[in-house]
């Protein structure tokens, strides 16, 4: 894990500190071949350069979203923003299913759209697998 997710996660306390430490381990162990930073203040990780999975605090809660999670079809996700992303949201660790969340991370694998190269493209997305 790259030493920034760490620092990030050590600046938070208690709950939050929990629930991210937990989050960054299961999302490394089930996504071993993702480069992983800190990317706009937040911890992210990429396959082949494109954004698929990240946390971040918000007021009262850990923000856990995938970039392509609209796509996963899957009714604990929330959709976020007006793209394909979409969220979960914990106050505490103990409310992340692993099961779901490693369902999630295959999905986030296996069904991408192309958010690296948006920019380029004028803002349209373009699925890549």
């Amino acid at each position: 894990m790259h030493p920034d997710i760490i620092k990030y996660n050590n600046s938070l306390a208690g709950a939050e500190q929990e629930i991210c430490d937990r989050l960054a381990r299961d999302i490394d162990e089930n996504l071993p071949e993702a480069e992983n930073k800190i990317w706009h203040t937040h911890p992210v990780w990429f396959l082949e350069g494109n954004p698929v999975v990240g946390y971040s605090k918000l007021k009262g809660c850990v923000r856990l979203l995938f970039w392509s999670g609209q796509s996963f079809e899957e009714k604990e996700l929330k959709d976020e923003g007006s793209f394909k992303a979409a969220e979960a949201r914990y106050i505490a660790a103990d409310q992340i299913d692993v099961q779901n969340l490693r369902r999630w991370l295959a999905k986030a694998r296996d069904i991408q759209w192309d958010y690296k190269n948006i920019v380029r493209r004028k803002g349209q997305l373009e699925r890549l697998k």
